[in-house]
């Protein structure tokens, strides 16, 4: 029998043999931002097919990581559904199609897997004639056993325009006791009789905002096969998680929870529950997420809580989950040895926040049990927002968390007035911000009255220019010209001050003309890229239209400059002693001090502070030459750039 990591291994080589280049998996943070997780195997090649970068191969395979959330209600009831999977793929970008793809994929399966020839099924677009001759005619399958299904299950695309085509499912048949027994029973049905192992997506169109479809100059090929999904045919076992990928998971949690898996439905649902969030943690904080509040943080604070509230379910009352994570390493170590390089980190983040959440859960579960019995009482079968929300902001509750525990009682989530409470605290935080939001709001609405074209900044170059003033703008009003002991704001066509930005504060200096002389105390960037520096008169007068001399403070452009380069030393520094997770967050950098805040999973120790401080002095004193480069982003991160 085929282990799963044999089954990888033999997929990856086929289609090397078929001249294919093999490629790790890319990380579950994906570059594309649109996208928040690594969902399907195409997603690092996006760009490729959507032709924005050239192809750097005709030709490639992986077995991509992948995790999805869109059905974690369904995870641990169903055979198949799962958090985290790996897809297996073959691609080609522009090089070969259906003639070839089809033929390949089922030499993987008759051949190199030895499936039976008359268990696979295959389902095709109903337009899709050329699909159907190459399988009826060059592979041979008989005309029965293909299927010509609809645009909702066999046509793909990318988005609602752009790259899209027919696609090609094959089903293996697991055999009529695995069925609904229905007498209309066939490939289709949501029985568990027919399981789809293999799509084929043929790229062929490109559909405009009309849903017009034309050819495409290059045809692509998208295949995505779930491993754990084949690894349960060629095992012979009726579920993923009795695959060796996930069984010996089960087998040591209940060992943990001195429990037995297939007693009982609830606590095999636990027992499987626990197992794939256990690969889905791993995988996720080896790629870099931290448990957080919000993004793709929030989905594995999610993850991990739903998985510690299953162990509590199970009757484990001390920390665990930690250890299935181990067994997870353990099990996938050689295929991916970024989780043994970082078994420790893995471990560790993972067991600070079990410890977080077991000061709360218990306390917050007796909560919810009680407000439950309550409203059952009452005959109410409605969780209250304000209820829900008390649950998340003081027991760090994911709200889907409780949605999943009420429903296991009848009872439904009040999401409006969850979300009403969740604003009236955004709201709470804004507050302070409200009145500098206000003055920002007027000044935009003058600034576009004034019809002003974007400043032009010359301030990496020159600290001083000859610059025109375009208007000046005292408290909510325009104005036509400034004198002694007036503050203003001036905008310039062309100005050296670098305005407020990226936590950098904004330049400060002087306006000279042949009588003036103005002190700017600060420098903010609005609308359109207008920049407006904040200006006091001290001698003469400024009108609307005069030419003038602007010249920064050099001194202080220098100490804030200075900070500026402390901020990146720190925060190198914070990587080498913390771990490469260690992002920057925000930061002030003044020229009298700065502030850099980071991402990291707990307090910094004393020795972890003495040690960073040693790290950032040692650069200092090395007076290391500082060299500007010009590039693009792309170059600049392959280059090392960890922050803008």
């Amino acid at each position: 029998m085929l282990t799963g990591s044999e089954l990888r291994r033999k997929f990856l080589k086929f289609f090397e043999s078929k001249q294919h280049k093999i490629l790790p998996s890319a990380s579950l943070v994906p570059e594309d931002p649109t996208v928040l997780l690594t969902i399907a195997g195409m997603v690092p090649f996006k760009k490729i097919f959507l032709g924005t970068v050239p192809r750097p191969f005709p030709r490639a395979t992986t077995s991509q990581k992948c995790v999805r959330t869109n059905d974690i209600e369904n995870v641990g009831k169903t055979a198949r559904h799962h958090t985290f999977f790996e897809m297996l793929g073959n691609f080609s970008f522009g090089d070969y199609f259906k003639a070839e793809a089809i033929p390949w994929a089922w030499e993987f399966l008759t051949e190199v897997l030895e499936l039976p020839k008359e268990k696979l099924w295959i389902t095709i677009y109903n337009d899709d004639d050329e699909a159907y001759q190459i399988w009826h005619e060059k592979v041979g399958i008989p005309e029965e056993r293909i299927i010509r299904m609809g645009e909702e299950t066999n046509f793909w695309a990318m988005g609602p325009t752009g790259p899209c085509g027919p696609c090609s499912e094959i089903y293996y048949d697991l055999g009529p006791e695995a069925g609904c027994g229905q007498p209309g029973c066939g490939v289709g049905c949501d029985c568990d009789r027919y399981l789809e192992i293999w799509n084929l997506v043929f790229m062929q169109f490109n559909r405009d905002e009309n849903g017009n479809l034309t050819p495409l100059p290059k045809q692509n090929i998208d295949t995505g096969m779930g491993l754990e999904r084949i690894c349960s045919v060629v095992q012979g076992v009726r579920s993923n998680f009795d695959t060796d990928l996930i069984k010996p998971l089960i087998v040591y949690t209940a060992e943990l929870a001195n429990a037995e898996y297939g007693k009982d439905e609830k606590t095999s649902t636990s027992l499987r529950v626990i197992a794939d969030h256990a690969r889905a943690t791993t995988f996720m904080i080896a790629d870099g997420i931290l448990p957080t509040n919000e993004g793709r943080g929030y989905v594995l604070r999610r993850i991990l809580r739903r998985a510690i509230r299953h162990g509590k379910l199970l009757g484990i009352q001390e920390i665990f989950f930690y250890k299935v994570a181990n067994k997870v390493i353990e099990i996938m170590g050689d295929a991916y040895p970024e989780l043994v390089e970082k078994k420790e980190y893995i471990l560790r983040v993972i067991k600070i926040e079990e410890e977080r959440f077991q000061e709360t859960l218990d306390q917050g579960l007796q909560l919810l049990n009680d407000i439950i019995l309550k409203q059952k009482e009452g005959n109410k079968l409605v969780l209250s927002g304000e209820d829900a929300f008390r649950l998340y902001d003081t027991y760090g509750f994911p709200l889907e968390l409780t949605q999943e525990i009420a429903e296991e009682s009848g009872l439904s989530v009040d999401l409006e007035g969850f979300e009403a409470e969740m604003k009236i605290q955004r709201e709470r935080a804004r507050a302070a911000h409200k009145e500098a939001d206000h003055v920002a709001s007027g000044l935009g609405e003058l600034l576009n009255k004034a019809n002003l074209e974007k400043t032009d900044f010359c301030g990496y170059d020159r600290l001083e220019v000859e610059a025109k003033v375009m208007a000046i703008i005292e408290g909510d009003r325009l104005i036509e010209s400034a004198s002694k002991g007036q503050e203003v704001k001036l905008i310039f066509n062309s100005t050296p001050f670098y305005a407020e930005g990226g936590g950098q504060v904004g330049d400060r200096g002087f306006v000279l003309g042949e009588e003036l002389e103005a002190v700017i105390e600060d420098t903010q960037r609005f609308v359109n890229g207008i920049i407006v520096h904040q200006a006091k008169i001290k001698n003469g007068k400024v009108n609307v239209g005069d030419n003038v001399k602007v010249r920064v403070d050099s001194g202080y452009r220098r100490k804030v400059a200075a900070n500026h380069s402390a901020t990146h030393l720190l925060h190198k520094a914070l990587r080498n002693v913390l771990g490469e997770h260690v992002q920057q967050a925000g930061s002030l950098v003044s020229p009298d001090r700065l502030r850099f805040d980071f991402t990291h999973f707990q307090p910094l120790t004393s020795e972890e502070i003495r040690e960073i401080e040693n790290q950032v002095n040692k650069a200092v004193r090395a007076n290391y030459v500082v060299e500007t480069i010009t590039t693009s982003l792309t170059e600049a991160k392959q280059l090392g750039a960890i922050a803008l």
